[in-house]
């Protein structure tokens, strides 16, 4: 072979090698997000500032994504789930979706009740029951299970029994009080039903100030973005209800998280790990808050949310997510038994 040509060769086969190292070291990180908040671009761009790393997403429902991923199987280009409720994060667990992460910053950042071994919380919503003032004296519900008492007949508004916020509050009932009190309540709720459940939290609130029922409970998420809106309509609603912080004096208001997992297929599985890690700085923690009206998982994170500022301190339920998950099923065989459609 003439030199000229073998040195071609030579020198074809470095670059090859060469782009292929490069398309390897590639600072990319494949997100699949459940969470569809505009104010979510900033913890994208400042994890890619902080680290150089390029997060590409595809956002889409919780159980389609979910679905998604265990279609790609090993060829699934996802790294992280992002989703909303312990329960969604649950269902990835069972279903073989998520690895194990061993990160000591993790650890010692995140309660260790807000994680398990594959996925972690990064904000949270409560759980608060809200009420028609001048209609019902908060003092008679200051817990979830005065919500079943005979004197709420036909005022409580509620949305499905079936929906992930409402399963992960009787996962919780159930893991404090058991199946039979859990059933109990569950009937109780159903007697003293304005309506049939329908709509989302958002629609609930909606139904107290409007009169269409007395009371109902939501995500706090849900009351501060009416609190922080600049629509006379919002303001309106807020002006006509009151909210109360259930069960202060036993185990505390029921919270919902948002979180992640690192994908068992990750192919960027460092980048990934680091992203999770980024999610519990105290930067992202700001976002989660100031940004979205969430409450951080880390303590101490300074906020500046009026909204959240005004909800005021509450005591939180510190029931570990991971009996949340343990009794998600359950959880719907009582409602569905119970009449909770």
């Amino acid at each position: 072979m003439p030199f000229a040509l073998s040195r071609s060769l030579v020198s074809l086969a470095l670059f090859a090698a060469s782009l292929a190292s490069a398309q390897a070291e590639e600072k990319v990180l494949n997100l699949y997000s459940a969470r569809h908040y505009q104010t979510d671009e900033a913890l994208y761009s400042g994890f890619t500032r902080k680290t150089g790393i390029t997060v590409k997403r595809i956002e889409g429902k919780e159980d389609e994504l979910l679905e998604r991923i265990r279609n790609e199987g090993a060829n699934s280009p996802a790294d992280v789930l992002l989703t909303v409720d312990a329960a969604r994060l649950a269902a990835a667990h069972e279903m073989g979706l998520l690895a194990p992460v061993k990160s000591a910053l993790l650890e010692r950042r995140i309660p260790a009740h807000l994680r398990t071994s594959d996925w972690f919380s990064f904000s949270l919503r409560a759980r608060v029951i809200i009420y028609a003032k001048g209609v019902v004296n908060p003092d008679q519900i200051r817990n979830y299970s005065d919500l079943a008492d005979p004197r709420l007949r036909g005022k409580v508004c509620s949305r499905s029994g079936s929906h992930p916020y409402n399963l992960s509050l009787m996962a919780s009932i159930i893991a404090h009080q058991g199946e039979v009190k859990a059933e109990e309540w569950a009937k109780g709720v159903v007697a003293n039903f304005a309506r049939a459940p329908k709509g989302g939290d958002t629609d609930q609130i909606r139904a107290v100030a409007a009169g269409e029922c007395a009371v109902a409970v939501s995500n706090t998420y849900y009351l501060a973005r009416l609190m922080r809106s600049n629509k006379a309509e919002d303001r309106q609603t807020m002006e006509r209800i009151g909210v109360v912080w259930p069960d202060q004096k036993g185990s505390g208001a029921h919270i919902n998280v948002s979180g992640g997992g690192v994908l068992k297929t990750a192919p960027h599985q460092e980048a990934a790990v680091q992203f999770l890690e980024y999610l519990a700085s105290d930067e992202a923690q700001r976002y989660f808050a100031d940004g979205n009206n969430e409450w951080p998982v880390v303590p101490g994170v300074k906020l500046a949310n009026p909204a959240l500022e005004a909800l005021g301190k509450f005591k939180a339920d510190s029931l570990p997510v991971g009996s949340l998950a343990m009794y998600r099923a359950k959880a719907q065989v009582i409602f569905d038994r119970a009449g909770y459609r």
